[in-house]
């Protein structure tokens, strides 16, 4: 059973940082594409970025520029580096990883983003 293990969530005021990481129980070389997605109160779960084995990235617009994603490519976590936080990205946050077999997704971590 693949687990991934997210943490790095909190409360942030407006404008802070905060950086996410998730690590799978998964030999890294069985991972096609690593990932993050959020789900605000209400809405639908939307993209926030992807990064592949390859290294190619890919952002959701509403993060381009403040948000960095990265990997370890000797281990397996895979991090979300958030800057200039808006209260719009106040979301529960989900790692994702691709398989050539499956897809898995974390628990999520709560982002909270308030004066």
């Amino acid at each position: 059973q693949v687990q991934l293990v997210e943490s790095g969530g909190g409360l942030v005021q407006p404008g802070g940082s905060l950086r996410l990481s998730c690590a799978a129980s998964i030999s890294i070389f069985s991972i096609y594409v690593m990932g993050w997605y959020r789900q605000a109160p209400g809405k639908e779960r939307e993209l926030v970025a992807t990064i592949t084995r390859g290294g190619n990235t890919d952002y959701a617009d509403s993060v381009k520029g403040r948000f960095t994603i990265s990997r370890d490519n000797a281990k397996n976590p895979v991090y979300l580096q958030m800057n200039s936080l808006k209260p719009e990205d106040t979301a529960v946050y989900y790692c994702y990883v691709r398989t050539s077999s499956a897809d898995y997704w974390g628990r999520g971590t709560q982002v909270t983003v308030s004066s």
